[in-house]
Formats: structure tokens, C-alpha cells, sequence
């Protein structure tokens, strides 16, 4: 099936909650392939960085580096 970018805006929370029941999709603009979106299976997310804890006048580079 063909999904639409305009439809998947429209539709977000019902995309949602088919891709939480494992669906995948591929999402098209103007008939052509755009991106795939489907559900994480077993991956981790690793974090390197939390961004809602930045100071004002930044955070230090090597803080970022050394975490990678």
C-alpha cells in the first residue's frame, strides 16, 4: 500500500499507533519513495548528549567528544 506524506501528516497519531503494533511503512511525495518508517526492534538509543541541560554560552566540545 501507498502511504503519502501529506497523508501521514494529516494521520500521525494513527501511523502511531500502527507502527507501535509493528506495521512498517513507506512513506511517498509527488509518486516517489521519500523514507521508511518502521518500528525499532530491540535497538538501544545511546546518549550522548543531553540537550535540555545546556547553559547559556553553550556546552564544552570536548564534553561532547569525550562521550563518543
Amino acid at each position: 500500500m501507498i502511504y503519502f506524506l501529506k497523508n501521514l501528516r494529516e494521520n500521525m497519531i494513527d501511523y502511531i499507533n500502527r507502527i507501535a503494533k509493528g506495521e512498517s511503512f513507506i512513506v511517498f511525495k509527488q509518486s516517489k519513495p521519500l523514507f521508511r518508517i518502521s518500528p525499532l526492534q530491540g535497538e538501544q538509543w545511546e546518549e550522548i548528549i543531553d540537550f535540555t541541560k545546556i547553559k547559556k554560552g553553550g556546552i564544552n566540545i570536548n564534553e561532547i567528544l569525550s562521550r563518543l
